[in-house]
């Protein structure tokens, strides 16, 4: 039986169109560490920084939103270039080798509402993309589990702390990064060479 890492991910059918200058996305799946680490890799991904979005700014502070009742999702806001990387190809990345969209309040280690799997659109073609890539995964069979991704309106993201951004990059070694974080990198390269930095 192959694993959801190993199945073979649709194109989208449903794509944003590339309008001028640059788009912005912002995703949720478990720790921030491992989304914004395999974001930073994808060609036309200008920044990627980890944070937090779904709560009101008083609370938006790593120990706050840990205790899991802000409403905060560990979050990545993404900057990209639409005419090198289409919100579609990123959903498909997020998807595929990100995070596991079955798994309901927690991702691996991790658990509480801080680690839910969320798309926060910014407009309505972003909902529309999103929406129909979550159907067309489900009518495909990718998942055995039913996808429990949030699809809402992004009305905020904030910026986590200094020491949280580019973790990843900056603590290869660190042994969550090793043991939850490294595979999705080394799975966004040997399913996606053709969409990964050089």
């Amino acid at each position: 039986m192959l694993s959801a890492a190993e199945k073979i991910f649709p194109e989208p059918a449903v794509d944003v169109p590339a309008t001028g200058g640059d788009q912005v996305a912002v995703f949720a799946g478990g720790c921030f560490w491992g989304i914004e680490g395999v974001f930073e890799k994808v060609k036309g991904v200008k920044s990627a920084v980890s944070g937090y979005s779904g709560g009101e700014k008083s609370t938006a502070h790593y120990e706050m939103v840990s205790e899991g009742n802000t409403g905060h999702a560990e979050s990545v806001q993404v900057t990209f270039d639409p005419t090198q990387i289409t919100y579609g190809q990123l959903l498909r990345i997020f998807f595929s080798v990100a995070h596991d969209p079955t798994q309901k309040d927690h991702q691996g280690p991790d658990w509480g509402s801080q680690y839910r799997s969320v798309i926060f659109y910014a407009n309505d073609d972003q909902k529309k993309a999103a929406d129909a890539y979550i159907k067309q995964l489900q009518d495909g069979g990718i998942f055995s589990h039913r996808i429990v991704t949030q699809v809402v309106p992004l009305k905020a993201f904030y910026a986590a702390e200094a020491h949280h951004q580019h973790f990843l990059e900056n603590n290869p070694n660190y042994p969550y990064i090793v043991y939850n974080d490294l595979p999705k990198i080394a799975a966004l390269k040997k399913q996606y060479p053709e969409l990964c930095k050089r």
